[in-house]
């Protein structure tokens, strides 16, 4: 019968408390860098979100912070500076200031006994037909020649200009063909509104 031969087994010296104790301190380690990687990248994300959440000025206007720290006007056409809520009772109040300023050229050219040497006709069919709209009126073309305070061929050319630029709309009147009508379009109202926000006078 052969004698096995038992290999002796390399003592191992190590305390097994020791390396459990050790392997628990570095997986605590582990589980707080992961949590301050965690709690950064949500900071940051928080950061972000309300630097592009929108904010709204005391105008209405939605706003979105820029990296700078100021805030930039959101994308978007805006068809009036003004909330649809109040945007009839302010532009009657501008047409009140329209009709004062049209008197007052009216009457400027009846002191002086010529039209022609302050003459701004596109300006005064801008002004007539803007305080049609506050009264719901209809405007004739040869009504808005009239309006523009200069002779009628004048007056047309300028209501040419004035529809090329896309500021009023000619159209045939729905309940006679025959009358062509004109009124500002939107782009003409909203220029409107914005140059009497802009004089202060009506705030």
């Amino acid at each position: 019968m052969l004698n096995e031969t038992v290999q002796p087994q390399p003592e191992n010296r190590s305390n097994p408390e020791t390396d459990l104790g050790a392997l628990a301190e570095h997986l605590s380690v582990i589980a707080d860098a992961l949590r301050k990687t965690t709690n950064g990248a949500h900071d940051l994300e928080n950061t972000a979100s309300h630097a592009l959440r929108p904010h709204i000025n005391t105008q209405g206007t939605p706003q979105t912070a820029s990296p700078s720290g100021g805030h930039s006007s959101a994308q978007g056409p805006a068809p009036s500076p003004f909330h649809p809520t109040d945007i009839k009772a302010k532009r009657i109040r501008y047409a009140n200031l329209a009709r004062d300023a049209y008197a007052i050229r009216r009457r400027r050219g009846t002191i002086f006994a010529n039209d022609e040497l302050f003459g701004e006709p596109a300006w005064d069919i801008l002004l007539d037909l803007y305080i049609a709209h506050a009264e719901s009126k209809p405007v004739s073309v040869s009504s808005a020649c009239i309006g523009s305070a200069a002779p009628p061929t004048t007056g047309l050319r300028w209501l040419g200009v004035l529809s090329e630029n896309e500021l009023i709309l000619r159209q045939h009147d729905p309940e006679d063909q025959r009358r062509v009508l004109v009124r500002l379009t939107e782009k003409g109202l909203t220029a409107m509104d914005e140059y009497f926000a802009s004089t202060g006078m009506a705030a």
